[in-house]
């Protein structure tokens, strides 16, 4: 069935492309205006179509189209506690003995410098950086 759609869009093709040449160029920016057109109408009926699915999930879920919808413009989405503020810069937790500039937030992946101050028998609370306000 695909090899027919597709064949029947290539004879389509095939018949544009006879009207086409036989334009002369407003002609052609009339076709254009015509193409664009449609394409609108098509992306408005596509929208329309995705809109109404849409709802259907949602009823038959037993969701609000809102709740859906607040999820998917926060882009919270199964992420867990559902915050939508963005947490921004996490400050860092630790810092290297000797080279200042070198710091970690204690999330992710140890940098190799906290790798290396642990197996050569370091403490990780030795290099965390005091809380500001705690004296």
């Amino acid at each position: 069935m695909a090899s027919e759609n597709q064949a029947s869009e290539e004879a389509i093709l095939d018949s544009i492309q006879e009207g086409l040449e036989q334009l002369g160029l407003d002609g052609l920016q009339q076709v254009e205006k015509r193409i664009e057109q449609e394409r609108k109408r098509r992306e408005k009926e596509a929208r329309k179509q995705a809109q109404q699915e849409i709802r259907e999930v949602a009823q038959r879920y037993g969701l609000g189209v809102e709740d859906l919808l607040a999820q998917v413009d926060t882009g919270k989405a199964g992420k867990g506690k559902g915050s939508s503020k963005s947490k921004g810069k996490v400050p860092p937790k630790f810092r290297h003995p000797e080279d200042p500039s070198k710091t970690w937030t204690g999330r992710g992946r140890k940098p190799k410098w906290v790798q290396a101050w642990e197996e050569a028998g370091g403490d990780l609370e030795a290099l965390r950086i005091p809380e500001q306000g705690a004296a």
